[in-house]
Order: structure tokens, then sequence, then C-alpha cells
């Protein structure tokens, strides 16, 4: 048994020396030698190394971190401590060499003196940024002068006496130490080399963020009750919403397997069930095309509750916003978010969405308009559209070039002009169009909208939800303009009572606007039995801030004869319906209490509490806007075998087959 151990210590310590000789007399500055390393596969995983002046040697390390790099303050002073991270900056002065250490937790400046400690000294003339070392010294007050303020240990330095080098980097690809939270870098390179963007520290600074938020979220729902329940990701498609990324199966050939777009009937047959409070922090996937707020795959902070009405789940999350978001970025929402019907919102700020930072609301002029002899307005309210106007304040000074811009910013909302009048002094309107009103007809647009002197107005007619949607647009862009929107505020808002279903243009047939589970208010069930799909509304609910939806839910339909019926609406039948939700429908036949629940969209959170409308940089390790990771080219053409494995053969569209 010695004899075996021996032998398997002899044959490491030939490895060792063998690697070693291969880079012997090398100069450390020429970066042939990091090449050479990072091709040489044969190198030892169980081992670092370090490199001298002159080669590079293998070497087990002994050294032990006692502090981490953002750790070190002026009551430190005089303690012997070991450091490990990254060289993020290397200076030279007078012989003297300056490293700022880093590793996630902060910066350490070390210093190497050739009084301190000769040797080191001319071991550190060999780093470069980005190696990896292990540092042991003693920690000093700086000189008086020498401060950082803008370090945590910026008081105070670490003199080495003791170096090791971990391991050598190649030059990188991406500015690091760029002290700037802006990307020089195209997008496509910092995704190609997302291990490197990640070692930025206003990048790690998001996603420790993020996982504290993560940590609240948990806290949270354990101390009320809720259990954490995971649920499947093969799943039957049901495709309804976006597309599904299909999986096929290779013991069930033929048939195919769906990423979840969300646990929705899972959550819900969770309840049927009898768990009565669920959470989970799920993973949902969607084939969809990708915006700055959108990931192929994303993660969800999906909850459900049981015999809850719509006001019971909308005051837990009222609760969730001042605990968890409240403590989490240090502020005081209000206990009880104000709330507002889809209809208002509508009407009032274009959008079920609406940026409450700033006031500037729409007004209905339909009235007024009509009586006008102004034939773009007559003739919309004559064919049942709206006139929609807006007092932009202090804008009386926008050029003709800003208004054709506007213009032209309304029409890609479907807007197919756009009517502007300036209020001058003494209250007075001036406007192009001046000759199609009386001076009473414009006075009552005037008042109607708002607008005093110093304020321009703008109209736009149309189809009611162009009208709306459009001027909605105008609305956020004249804010954008004019910088109306406080980037420290944040305005929650629950945006309630959604129409039930939406008409589809496309598909020539009402469709469920949040989906075919949710519940018609009490009052609109008669209304929906009866077959009235336009003017009935749903329990359903979103919370919105500062004009984006971080999350919407509703209070579920739990009769079978109401699922079924709705079902039936939306164009079902009785076959597609047993098909795609049979399993479904007949659970609610054993038994299922009301129910609700509502979900957010973990990385949109946390991004809109930041301020930012990307995701991208909440996530480790997310996709382009194709949908593709640069970094490990995914996704990418498998081995035929595969493909037979799982019978399934590839018909690529006309223009992208393989030359």
């Amino acid at each position: 048994m010695e004899d075996k151990k021996t032998k398997r210590s002899d044959k490491r310590r030939k490895t060792s020396t063998e690697n070693g000789k291969r880079f012997t007399d090398l100069e450390r500055n020429d970066e042939s030698i990091q090449k050479d390393f990072f091709k040489n596969k044969q190198l030892t995983t169980r081992k670092f190394f370090y490199i001298s002046p002159r080669k590079i040697i293998f070497k087990d390390t002994t050294m032990k971190r006692t502090h981490n790099c953002g750790q070190l303050r002026k009551e430190d002073v005089g303690q012997t401590v070991t450091l490990a991270g990254w060289v993020d900056r290397r200076r030279d002065h007078g012989g003297v060499i300056f490293v700022d250490l880093r590793d996630k937790y902060g910066k350490t400046q070390i210093v190497f003196n050739p009084d301190y400690n000769a040797d080191v000294l001319k071991t550190a003339e060999q780093l470069r940024n980005e190696y990896v070392i292990y540092v042991t010294g003693k920690v000093y007050a700086r000189e008086e002068g020498n401060t950082n303020e803008k370090l945590a240990t910026g008081e105070i330095e670490v003199k080495a006496d003791k170096l090791e080098i971990l391991n050598a980097a190649l030059t990188s690809p991406l500015a690091i130490n760029d002290p700037n939270e802006e990307c020089k870098e195209n997008d496509d390179l910092r995704l190609q080399y997302r291990y490197l963007d990640l070692r930025r520290p206003w990048i790690q600074k998001k996603l420790l963020l993020k996982s504290r938020f993560l940590k609240a979220v948990y806290d949270f729902f354990y101390a009320n009750g809720f259990e954490n329940i995971e649920t499947p990701c093969l799943c039957k498609s049901t495709p309804e919403g976006a597309r599904d990324y299909l999986v096929p199966s290779r013991v069930n050939p033929g048939k195919f397997y769906a990423l979840p777009q969300s646990p929705q009937q899972y959550k819900q047959l969770l309840m049927i069930a009898g768990m009565d409070r669920y959470f989970q922090i799920a993973k949902c996937f969607r084939d969809e095309d990708l915006r700055a707020d959108r990931q192929p795959e994303f993660t969800q902070i999906d909850v459900e509750m049981s015999f809850v009405n719509q006001d019971e789940v909308m005051e837990m999350f009222d609760k969730f916003v001042t605990e968890v978001l409240g403590k989490v970025w240090n502020f005081e929402p209000p206990r009880h978010i104000r709330r507002m019907k889809w209809a208002e919102a509508m009407l009032k700020y274009g959008s079920d969405k609406p940026d409450l930072r700033f006031d500037l609301e729409i007004h209905d002029v339909s009235e007024i308009g009509a009586k006008s002899n102004f034939g773009v307005f007559k003739n919309c309210v004559a064919a049942g559209g709206k006139i929609r106007g807006i007092a932009a304040k202090g804008c009386v000074d926008f050029t003709r070039k800003q208004i054709d811009e506007l213009t032209a910013y309304v029409a890609k909302y479907g807007s197919k002009g756009l009517v502007w009048m300036r209020v001058k002094e003494n209250d007075e309107v001036e406007t192009q169009v001046g000759k199609f009103f009386t001076t009473e007809q414009l006075n009552e647009l005037r008042d109607a909208v708002g607008a005093k002197c110093g304020d321009m107005m703008f109209f736009i007619a149309g189809p009611e939800k162009i009208a709306a949607t459009a001027m909605g647009q105008l609305r956020l862009e004249v804010a954008r303009i004019k910088g109306l929107r406080d980037p420290k505020k944040r305005e929650f808002v629950w945006i309630t009572e959604f129409p039930m279903f939406e008409y589809s243009d496309t598909e020539g047939r009402y469709m469920a606007m949040h989906h075919p589970f949710t519940n018609p208010l009490p009052e609109h069930l008669d209304m929906m039995l009866g077959g009235n799909l336009k003017d009935c509304n749903a329990e359903a609910y979103d919370l919105v801030l500062n004009g984006v939806e971080i999350g919407g839910g509703s209070i579920r339909i739990h009769n079978p004869e109401v699922q079924e019926k709705v079902f039936r609406l939306l164009g079902l039948s009785e076959e597609q319906v047993k098909t795609k939700f049979g399993f479904f429908v007949d659970a609610f036949k054993y038994g299922a209490p009301p129910h609700g629940g509502l979900a957010f969209g973990l990385d949109r959170v946390v991004a809109t509490m930041e301020g930012e409308e990307s995701i991208r940089d909440y996530i480790a390790f997310p996709k382009n806007t194709s949908a593709s990771s640069p970094m490990d080219q995914c996704p990418s053409e498998v081995d035929l075998q595969q493909l037979q494995d799982i019978h399934i053969s590839v018909q690529m569209p006309k223009g992208n087959e393989k030359k």
C-alpha cells in the first residue's frame, strides 16, 4: 500500500517538473507565454502556478485569506493580513509598485517596496492586469494627502512581504477596470466574454442587489405562510399566447414537451390540491421577439392564494412592496398603493401602464371637436372615433421642426395627423386650422385640456384605441423632451378591471386579454354568459411602477362550467378543449376553491427599481437580441445522431440552406 502511494507521489512530482520545464527561460513579458499556457491542455488542474522573473513553476498554495479586498479599515493598521484577488491596475513609481487588488467585495491598494522586500518586488514586476494573486503583508495608514475617498479601503494600504501568482491572464478584450459605468465595447463582444464582463464591479453590484432582493422575497413569503413548491419545466404545449419552446420526446416519437411560459396551470392545480398559499422563483420561457426588457428565458416570482378575493391579493402585495422593496431600496412606499381602473388609465394617460411621475393628463374633446367645421374632427366623431388632447406646459416655443418630428413619431402608433395650437398672451389661441373654429370653440378646447399662456396644445383624432395609444406615446415623448420624469421618484399604481376580451383583427375573433383562466367581474358574469364580450371586464390587476408593468395577476375561474364557457367564447371546440386543457378542466370537477394570484418579473422589478430599462445586466448569462449566446455559441447545430435519436429531421427555410 505504501509503495503505491509513493509511486503516485513520484508521478505527480514528475508531471509537475515536466510542466515547469516546458516554460523554462521564457520571458515573462512575452504574451506568447500566456497563449502557450492557455493552449496547453496537459497542465494539471489540481495545482496553482506562479511565475518567477524568468520562468513558470507549479506550486501548491499554502496561503489562506484573512480578509477580503473591501474589508480593511484604519482600525486594522498594524495587522498582518492575507488577501487574494485580481490585479485591477498596476502603477510603477520610482521603483515602488502599487497594485489595486480587486475581488467582489472591493479594492485594496498593495505596495511592493524594495526597502520592505526586494525579492517580492522582483516578482511583482511581472504582474499584469487580471493576474490572480495571493498577497501577505502588514496594514499601514496611507500618508496624508494620499488617501482615496472613493474607496472604502482608501485610508489604508498593505505593504507586501509575500506574493504568490496563482494564474496568468491574457490581455482582456474588455476594459474591466474602467471606472465609468459605460461600456465602450459592443454588446456581442461583452456577451462573448461575459465572464470578464461580470468582473466589472458595477455589473457585480447588480447581481448582488438581485441576490439580496431574492433573499428578502423568500423571507417575506415564508413569514406570511407561503410554501415554496416547484412545478415542472417539461409540460404540455397550449399555444394560446406567445410561442412555446418545444422539446421532442425520445421515448415518445412524434410527441413534444413545452418549456413553461409560466407555471399558471400547475399553481392553480396546487390550489385545487389544497396547498392554500404557494410561491416559487420560477424559470419561464417564451419564444418571442426580444426587447430591452425581455429575454427568451426569464425568472418569475410566482404566487397563488386560496379563498381570497381581489382586494386581499392586492393588499398582500401592498405589504410586499412595503416590506420587501421598501427595505431593500431603503425608501417608504405608500402603505396602500393607489388604484386606477383600466378605462381611466387609457383615457387620462393613453396606456394601461401609466407613468405617474408627471401630470400631463389627456382629455377627451370629442364633443367640442364635433361642433367645429374642421372636417378631420367632425368626420372622426361621426364615424365613432375620438379626439384626445393634452396641454404641453411651457412648450409654446416648440419649433416647426419639433412639431414635424412629433407628428412623425405618433404616426408610428397609427395616428394620421397631429393638430397643434399655441396659447399666446392674453390666453389667445393661435393655430393654422383656426378658420375652422370659432373663438368660443378654441377657448373651449383650451379650457378642456387646461392650457395656459405659454402652453402648446396637441390633438389626435381617430379610432378610440389609436387616439388613446398615440396620444399616450406623445405624452411620454413630450415628457422626455422637457425632462419631466424625476429619476428619483417611484410612483406605484394598481390598474384594475381590464377588459376580459379583446378583438384580434389578425385572428378574426375575440382573444383573452390576460389568459383564459381569468374570472370576469361578478357583476359582468351574466353579460359574458350572454355573449357580450366587448363590455365584459375581468378581475385582473397589474402593478405598475413608473410606467412599467412589474407584476400582473387575476382572480381565477374556479367554476368548471364557467371555465368551459370561456373556452367556447374564445372559439375553441369541445375537442380542442379536451385536447389542450382536458386534465385542467377535469380537476375543477373535484372541488376547486376560489383562488387568485400574481407574478412579478424578477429582473424587471430590480431593473425598474434601479431606473433602468434593460434587464440584461441583472442576468448572469443573458442572450442577445437574436436569442443567441455569443459566449458558448448557442443555439448551435447538433450531431445527426442526436436528431435521429429523437426522430427529428431539419428542413431549413429558403435562403438559410447551407452553401
